[in-house]
């Protein structure tokens, strides 16, 4: 399942403009894939965010073999917040909503997301600072209730 994360990564990375997986926020699940997602969409509803929608990603993953349909990338926003940062900050469009990726491992969940404090480095606005602090904050704590799922 190695280069299964890889290509996950990979996708984060281009949609996010981060360079390296140290830049990522990962965790793990030990939930399989249906109950870890829909404990991920509450908890996304909990910290006021709204899903935007939720992509399929397996479709392009079968051309590598990989045969399921346990691989996605849930979108999420505050869609106040959102307009807000695309008239402001027109730069941050393709990193608008929030992404995370998830998808089986086994009998647990993986789900990965870049670290928004990495933003920081190509977008140093001092407005945009508090924003992404608090995106990763929130990332935190919605993978923090993930890992602690029984």
């Amino acid at each position: 399942m190695k280069p299964l994360r890889t290509i996950l990564a990979g996708i984060l990375m281009l949609g996010a403009g981060v360079a390296a997986a140290s830049e990522l926020m990962m965790t793990r699940s030990p939930q399989p894939f249906s109950e870890t997602m829909l404990a991920l969409q509450e908890a996304i509803k909990e910290r006021g965010y709204k899903l935007s929608r939720v992509q399929r990603v397996d479709v392009g993953l079968t051309a590598f073999g990989y045969q399921t349909d346990k691989y996605r990338v849930v979108f999420f926003g505050k869609p106040e917040e959102v307009r807000r940062l695309s008239a402001a900050h027109p730069e941050l469009i393709p990193y608008l909503p929030i992404k995370v990726a998830i998808f089986a491992e086994a009998d647990e969940t993986l789900l990965v997301t870049a670290d928004p404090r990495e933003f920081e480095r190509f977008y140093p606005a001092q407005d945009l600072v508090p924003v992404f602090e608090q995106w990763a904050r929130d990332l935190e704590a919605i993978f923090d209730r993930l890992r602690e799922l029984e």
